[in-house]
């Protein structure tokens, strides 16, 4: 399963190349009908840009509710039996947990500070869409365990959703053989929703082409400006998770130098950019951890695999201040209930955001629907999506490795890695 993407290397650059040129050709004949054609724009944006735009959306929203509750309840389950979890499980699945909620805090605060999102942006504005009240705290916390599953599926209420699926996958986990036959469905579930995810990927170039061209030829050069104060947050909030976050704790916990650390995973760092897929690069990650880092073939093959899986905060800062963003594009002001709830839907979608190209756009209008805010705000932000999705990989993979020094640094403190284990290591 891990191996799936491997091999696909040419075939995601090719997908970036041509996403980047629809987003170029996209971006300039938006701005040329804006500028010299804006009555023939509206008949093109009619009869081509929007519905183009309208039926890409559509297919990712297709695939949503399926692929969170396949991948989220597969990635509980694939945690084992919870008795055997012990103490690497514990320490990795707390570590992600943290480090999400501090990157989705980062990019929280910037997005929030730097306001890149300017109202009306996308032509609609207050005029066609009106957010609903947000719900008490208290609310929001009890409705999180869906009365009826199936209508929180048929209705898209993604924290119910979320919440039955890691039931789900528990079970599964507990029960282990007994239920060997419906884990070997879901996986092929997965499998299916996961080929779907490339289908729809193949799309992408025309899609956020048309979405681009139809979004800029109502803003005109206007969206310019904030689109680039968006990707700056997004590069700013990586970069300082990157540095403070995750070089600070590779100081303290893993005792290791971070330049180091980031020097002897520089390869795997590199190839997941060009990648834009943990899971494609998770066989580099390895080797680099274990041969350039010195972390235990124990430790490395339990804990970088499930990174890959669960571990995403590259794109929970995405989605944090891609949420932000459309909120200020739409006028829409966040509270703190609604902060919360970013935070915790982009948490636990962490679990299930699989590791190949183009899942963070899937999850994003998740996070969206999760707060109310319409999925059409998509619209903007995936035009440079690409670009950012090949950052954000490299942050999410080194998170992994980081991780992987740290609990190899305790287990190796406390004796837990003997010689036979090293000898094995080397097998």
């Amino acid at each position: 399963m891990n191996n799936l993407f491997i091999g696909e290397g040419r075939n995601d650059m090719n997908l970036t190349v041509k996403i980047l040129i629809g987003l170029v050709v996209g971006a300039v004949t938006g701005i040329i009908f804006n500028l010299f054609a804006p009555d023939a724009f509206q008949y093109v944006n009619t009869y081509f840009f929007d519905p183009v735009g309208t039926i890409f959306l559509n297919l990712i929203m297709m695939i949503v509710v399926p692929l969170v509750f396949f991948s989220i309840a597969l990635g509980a389950a694939g945690m084992g039996d919870p008795k055997k979890l012990g103490r690497i499980g514990g320490k990795t699945v707390g570590f992600f947990l943290i480090t999400t909620a501090i990157a989705l805090a980062i990019g929280l605060s910037i997005a929030l500070i730097v306001q890149p999102g300017d109202e009306g942006l996308l032509g609609q504005g207050d005029e066609s869409y009106s957010a609903e009240e947000a719900p008490p705290i208290m609310e929001t916390i009890t409705n999180i365990i869906p009365s009826n599953p199936i209508e929180a599926m048929a209705s898209g209420e993604m924290l119910q959703i979320i919440a039955f699926s890691l039931f789900v996958g528990i079970a599964l986990a507990i029960l282990g053989d007994k239920v060997k036959g419906v884990t070997k469905l879901f996986e092929q579930g997965n499998e299916i929703m996961m080929y779907l995810v490339g289908v729809i990927m193949k799309v992408a170039p025309y899609g956020a082409g048309a979405l681009i061209a139809s979004a800029l030829g109502d803003a005109g050069i206007g969206a310019m400006r904030s689109l680039g104060m968006y990707m700056l947050c997004v590069i700013g909030a990586l970069i300082i998770h990157s540095i403070v976050t995750y070089g600070g704790a590779v100081a303290v916990f893993g005792k290791m130098n971070p330049v180091k650390f980031y020097k002897g995973f520089f390869p795997a760092i590199a190839m997941g950019f060009s990648l834009s897929s943990s899971n494609g690069t998770l066989p580099l990650s390895m080797k680099s951890a274990q041969e350039n880092l010195g972390v235990s073939k124990q430790v490395s093959s339990f804990v970088q695999p499930l990174g890959a899986t669960i571990n995403m905060d590259g794109t929970a800062i995405m989605q944090a201040i891609a949420t932000v963003f459309i909120a200020q594009v739409y006028g829409i002001t966040l509270g703190v209930p609604d902060l919360l709830t970013i935070v915790l839907t982009a948490t636990l979608a962490s679990i299930g955001t699989a590791g190949v190209p183009g899942v963070g756009m899937i999850m994003l209008a998740m996070v969206l629907t999760s707060v109310g805010l319409p999925p059409e705000g998509i619209a903007l932000v995936i035009g440079v999506d690409r670009i950012l999705d090949m950052m954000r990989t490299s942050v999410n993979i080194t998170g992994d490795a980081v991780c992987a020094v740290i609990v190899d640094h305790g287990e190796r403190k406390n004796g837990h890695i003997d010689e036979d284990e090293e000898m094995q290591a080397t097998s």
